[in-house]
Formats: structure tokens, sequence, C-alpha cells
């Protein structure tokens, strides 16, 4: 049986990343490539370059300057469509069909500001309806949807897990790692019984991490990091999931995302 390779990454800028992209399928050779933060309206995305690159398919929910997702394809993608959460049309998720019906929703979920107050800070508020909106919407549709094959991943600017943060203790109180967003991210797991795909792979107590910040310019040595960028599979695609990999190593590359990417390899239908 013949698989297929998945990867998402936060690009922060597209455009700035191409070489690190060309690297990315150099090496990988992905499928399927799910970007966030293409920081790219339609008319100034790399269209071109990218189907250079061998991805004559590509679905785009573009903003001018920040956000922004794409989902870069070998195969045929069917069923796009663009999903707007909050009353918001900020580009954050963008959805297609490959394969045997295999949904990929690629999510780019705020990330919440420095305060984590919902009332203090209105980018966090925005941050926590995000996660309801989504999970609502899965748990009105359940009967419909649980039984598809659905593929979640991108970058949901939680950690939830202690090990998918430096130090647990301290970062209880810093958005990314609050009680109140892990309960939201649970829940959006919990609406159709997502499987986080990472902790099949490296149970905790394991520490992983795909995002090192900028500000840290030690982060090789002190290791800073968080699990910010998810992939999850529903239910009847967790057999098929074969393999999982972080490319840590990408943060040390020249002119680096904060994020790196991941990799997962999955079994194609019969």
């Amino acid at each position: 049986m013949t698989t297929f390779k998945l990867a998402t990454w936060n690009a922060n800028s597209i455009r700035i990343r191409m070489e690190a992209l060309k690297k990315l399928v150099e090496t990988e050779n992905p499928n399927i490539i799910c970007l966030q933060e293409v920081k790219a309206k339609e008319e100034d995305f790399p269209f071109e370059d990218i189907r250079a690159l061998g991805y004559p398919n590509i679905a785009l929910y573009g903003m001018a300057g920040y956000n922004g997702v794409a989902i870069l394809s070998k195969e045929p993608l069917q069923n796009v469509a663009r999903c707007d959460w909050v009353g918001k049309h900020d580009a954050r998720h963008i959805k297609a069909c490959v394969f045997d019906d295999i949904e990929i929703n690629d999510i780019y979920i705020p990330a919440g500001g420095d305060i984590p107050d919902p009332i203090e800070n209105l980018s966090f508020a925005h941050k926590l309806t995000f996660m309801d909106d989504i999970s609502e919407y899965f748990e009105q549709h359940k009967s419909e949807l649980k039984n598809k094959k659905m593929l979640l991943c991108g970058d949901f600017n939680v950690a939830p897990y202690e090990n998918d943060v430096w130090n647990h203790k301290q970062l209880l109180k810093i958005v990314s790692h609050t009680p109140i967003e892990v309960e939201r991210l649970n829940r959006l797991k919990a609406s159709l019984n997502f499987v986080d795909i990472a902790r099949e792979f490296h149970p905790e107590p394991e520490k992983i991490f795909t995002w090192w910040s900028y500000r840290n310019p030690n982060w090789q040595t002190n290791n800073k990091g968080r699990r910010l960028d998810h992939v999850w599979v529903s239910p009847n695609l967790k057999d098929r999931v074969v393999s999982y990999k972080i490319l840590k190593d990408w943060r040390a590359g020249e002119r680096p995302s904060d994020h790196v990417p991941v990799v997962v390899e999955i079994k194609k239908g019969l």
C-alpha cells in the first residue's frame, strides 16, 4: 500500500521563505504542504514559483500583510472552501479534499496577544472564541462528520501538554499554555475525537517543540521551545499514519521562520 506525505509549516511570510520551501521540497518531497501566515494577498502570492516546484494545485486564502493559509498539492484538490469564524474574514482556515476523500483542514488559530485575559485583551478573547466557534460547528454537525476522514493541521498557537513547553509551571500564565486555552483546544479535539499524532509517536513526558522565539538568540542551547504546530486526524485515519517528524534543524537555517515544519506520512486508501 502506498503512502503520501503531508507537511505543515508556519512560514511567517512565504515570499521571504521561498528558498526554505524549495529545501523542504528537495529534502522531504511532500505530496501536500499546508502553510500558515503566508502574509500575501492573491495577486502577490508566488503561484508560478510554487507550480515550478511541482505543486500545480494550490488552494489559497490570502490576506495582505498578515495571516493567510494555503494548501499546495501535487494531487488534485476537491471541494476547496474558505472557512470564517467569529464573524471575521481573516484568512485563517482553508480546507480541501484529496485522495479517498480525506478532508485536509489547514488552520491558523490566533496568537492571542500577551495578556491572558479576554476582558483586558480583545485578541485573547478572539482566540478563545475562534476555537469555540469551530468546536461548536463540529459538535453540531457530529452526526454527519463522525465517519468522515479528516485531518486538521497548522499553527494552533496552543501548547496543550505539560511537556509541550520548556517549563510548565513558568508558562502557566503565558499566552499559549494557559489552562483556559488548553481547555478550549481540548474541547476542539474532543468535538470529533481527533487524535494528536505527535503524542502517538512521542508520548508524554517526552518534550517536543516546534517553535522557538526570535527573542531567544540562544535557543539551541537553552531549548526554550513550545509545541504550537499540530497534526490531528479523525479516529478512522489514526492507524494509517506511519511516521511523524519535526524538522528542528530548520530553526537554525538562513532567515528562518520561528516555526519549523512538521511532516507526517499516511497510508493511502485501498
